[in-house]
């Protein structure tokens, strides 16, 4: 293990374990999403931090869905969050596990309890129960079923299972102190009576355990070391160990991390999904989602994740991430990385009057200045291409470089070229440009040595294919939109354009699914990872080939 990597708390802790040789020296760590929604980069630092701190210490992670809520779980989620986590690089082996594998133990536990007197059937409501628990200022009050015998316990919990009772008229808690300053600790439901069908069980249970009584025994069955949580989970680490402790079985050690959070971004699952079931946003893989699924539909390489999170570290105490950050380890990726392509997003047609008229040269372009390895591939080149609607001024500034009337460019990787006219329609909207080019000029170099200050991009007419580009902006609008009450209204509007009608180089009809690219001048893209119907080609962009949000928020 490098130095680097034992500077943070959660390492510095595991070694000392391991001098002291708690655990027999072994780690054994574990990531424990609830199949309740897709993961998003959040929890790519959860599931990092435990898969690579095994990796480090040759120790082992398991996968283990913590599936006790039947009412917001499915196995769509079960598989989203297994390719997820596949897609990240990392590898569980053979130890996928679900809490619901252990159902029956985890009664046999409750049921434990209440022989020794430390659990009991109550009848009152859930607002009740709210009610009876306090405040922060205030202790609670105890159940009047809470001195219900073992025997009568036993007995009505039986009954719950065997379905002998409506769902949420009674529920089993664990008897500790309704007087505790921790609020954890007034006598906690262990499980409630829920008739659910639920994605692995079926309907084999009417009753199912809270999250609290399965995660800490859940870690003790699978001989966990070294329990990792986010750190509003500090609270329950006295349950946690309340119920092993009395249990009087194998207890792991639970640590605490910050969780991460990022600027213009709400993380909290609730929300995310309120946003997917409100039509805000297009399904959980939306490339405006912080989820790993619309990360990779965006574009995102899991190493440029990987490179952010690395960044960011390991804390004790939460803070606020800038998302640019994130996006400046993306952008450094797939600057090494990404093929650079032609792309005219707003296309205005050239027509090269001088040019032959069937003539189709190709010219050589090289695929990424930063990667020698990644080749060359030849570019069709005719009289009439698209250039960008934005590279033509009538009436230009003295500092425009690109087409105006008597305006000279270079075509990257071709020909000087000159303006000579501009085509209007009936509107008065320019829609055709005529030049003229410089034959000695092949390769955007002359002989007499002339300088050309201004080189745009380009694609030729008859071999350009169609396109739909899809540009994303900052989902919301402020900074941290987790924490205002009315969350939503900070949307940003304008967080998608979409831009029909863009032309793209022949090269990108054979691209791969997902594969990324540098649209020059304009961006990094990635080419639609989901079937489409039709000829159409469907870029998302990735990133802008520069941060300008902060720009424009101080403009605006």
């Amino acid at each position: 293990m490098s130095e680097e990597k034992k500077k943070d708390f959660i390492r510095e802790a595991i070694d000392a374990d391991i001098a002291e040789g708690r655990f027999d020296g072994r780690v054994h760590t574990r990531f424990p999403p609830e199949p309740n929604g897709y993961l998003h980069i959040g929890h790519a630092k959860a599931f990092g931090l435990n898969f690579q701190i095994a990796e480090d210490f040759g120790g082992k992670c398991n996968l283990r869905f913590d599936d006790t809520n039947p009412t917001k779980e499915s196995t769509e989620f079960v598989d989203a969050i297994i390719e997820d986590i596949k897609w990240m690089g990392y590898d569980w082996e053979d130890r996928l596990f679900y809490a619901s594998d252990y159902y029956e133990t985890l009664f046999d536990y409750a049921m434990q309890l209440i022989d020794a007197g430390k659990a009991y059937v109550d009848d009152l409501s859930g607002d009740e129960i709210r009610e009876y628990r306090g405040t922060l200022k205030e202790p609670g009050k105890p159940s009047p079923w809470r001195d219900r015998s073992p025997e009568e316990n036993r007995t009505l919990f039986q009954e719950m299972r065997d379905g002998k009772h409506p769902d949420g008229s009674k529920v089993l808690r664990a008897k500790i102190d309704m007087a505790s300053p921790n609020i954890n600790m007034r006598d906690p439901v262990m499980y409630r009576i829920l008739r659910a069908h639920h994605h692995r069980t079926g309907d084999a249970w009417c009753i199912y355990p809270m999250y609290d009584w399965a995660h800490g025994q859940s870690d003790s069955l699978e001989s966990i070391t070294h329990s990792l949580c986010s750190l509003e989970f500090e609270d329950h680490r006295p349950l946690y160990e309340w119920f092993l402790e009395n249990l009087g079985i194998y207890a792991p050690r639970q640590i605490e991390f910050a969780r991460l959070k990022l600027t213009n971004t709400v993380m909290s699952k609730r929300k995310l999904r309120t946003l997917v079931e409100e039509g805000v946003v297009d399904g959980w893989d939306d490339p405006r989602m912080p989820t790993l699924s619309g990360m990779r539909r965006r574009g995102y390489p899991p190493a440029a994740i990987k490179d952010f999170l690395s960044r960011m570290g390991v804390a004790k105490r939460d803070s606020v991430i800038d998302i640019a950050q994130l996006e400046f380890s993306v952008r450094e990726n797939l600057n090494k990385n990404a093929p650079r392509v032609m792309a005219v997003l707003k296309p205005l047609k050239v027509v090269i009057t001088n040019y032959p008229e069937d003539q189709v040269e190709h010219f050589t372009a090289i695929n990424n200045p930063e990667d020698e390895s990644a080749g060359t591939r030849e570019l069709p080149f005719s009289r009439e291409i698209y250039v960008e609607t934005t590279d033509f001024w009538e009436d230009p500034p003295k500092k425009f470089h690109r087409l105006g009337p008597g305006r000279e460019v270079r075509l990257k990787h071709a020909y000087y070229i000159t303006f000579q006219e501009a085509i209007k329609n009936d509107a008065g909207e320019v829609v055709e440009l005529r030049c003229t080019y410089d034959p000695e000029s092949r390769g955007a170099s002359t002989p007499d040595g002339r300088k050309v200050r201004g080189t745009i991009h380009w694609v030729s007419v008859p071999h350009a294919k169609d396109a739909e580009v899809r540009n994303y902006d900052r989902l919301f609008l402020t900074d941290a939109p987790d924490t205002e009450e009315n969350w939503q209204e900070s949307v940003n509007p304008d967080a998608l354009e979409t831009l029909q009608g863009a032309k793209v180089e022949p090269s990108l009809a054979e691209a791969d699914p997902g594969s990324g690219y540098q649209f020059m001048r304009h961006g990094y893209y990635a080419l639609e990872n989901k079937p489409t119907s039709g000829d159409k080609l469907i870029f998302h962009r990735t990133v802008p080939l520069r941060d300008s949000w902060g720009k424009t928020q101080k403009k605006s």
